[in-house]
């Protein structure tokens, strides 16, 4: 399996019994004006923080996310109404047969946190990622503050794989309202932890073993259902020891 940094990954206490290939292909090149092609490596906050800072805008809500720009096309990363599909001119890609394919963004149907590539049987690995963006005067502020916002929202100090579940489209409340609301927040299992700072982050927060996060996370889910009757859906990728599939058992009931 080829990860990025694994910053949305909760791996196995056994590990994985495979090749973990780490992506490094971290150029980046500007086609014309306002396009800009950039390998999947690549570390999608910087180039977040880059294109802000250089005022144009689609891209602000990546100076805060710890991936790669392969892993944010691939999970169709976004925030603060912003998402990774809305600025993608195509995305490049290579199969499981070795062959090198580019794909244009009108042919690629994205949902939220949901992309093509999640359910793609021959995908091997996403190369690059060729991004339009537009000039704004004001990228580069709104970036301060998405990043200002989520410094004094979240959990950034801490041991996390970042948010665990996906908003609910039908509830009217984010998936960390419905956790707090269900009285959840600062519930452990061993030493997985909910955040009491945001609660759809759980912690590491000391010596926690794969099982007690699998076992919050199934506790979470349980009592959110029960009190809220709303089903969470992970968002967070679980990758088990002795296969290559991400979330094999994961919700396939939404449209892409």
């Amino acid at each position: 399996m080829i990860v990025g940094k694994g910053s949305n990954c909760l791996f196995d206490y056994m590990g994985f019994d495979g090749c973990v290939i780490l992506n490094r292909i971290k150029f980046l090149e500007r086609i014309d004006s306002n396009t800009f092609r950039v390998g999947s490596g690549f570390g999608f906050n910087r180039l977040g923080i880059l294109c802000s800072s250089k005022g144009w805008t689609g891209l602000e809500f990546a100076g805060g996310i710890p991936g790669t720009v392969g892993g944010a096309a691939y999970m169709n990363a976004g925030a603060n109404g912003q998402e990774t599909a809305e600025v993608v001119e195509s995305i490049e890609i290579v199969t499981t047969e070795g062959e090198l394919q580019r794909l244009n963004r009108m042919d690629l149907k994205f949902g939220y946190r949901l992309s093509p590539f999640q359910d793609m049987k021959d995908l091997a690995a996403i190369v690059a990622v060729t991004f339009r963006l537009k000039q704004s005067e004001s990228a580069r502020r709104r970036q301060i503050e998405h990043l200002e916002r989520r410094r004094n929202s979240q959990p950034l100090g801490e041991r996390t794989a970042g948010s665990v579940f996906r908003n609910p489209s039908n509830s009217g409340l984010s998936a960390g309202e419905l956790i707090e609301s269900a009285g959840l927040k600062g519930r452990r299992v061993g030493g997985a932890m909910v955040s009491n700072i945001h609660a759809n982050f759980f912690i590491n927060s000391g010596g926690s073993t794969s099982q007690d996060m699998l076992e919050l996370i199934s506790l979470v889910k349980e009592m959110v259902y029960r009190k809220c009757g709303v089903q969470l859906k992970e968002e967070v990728m679980y990758v088990q020891p002795h296969c290559n599939i991400l979330n094999p058992n994961r919700d396939k009931s939404r449209p892409l």
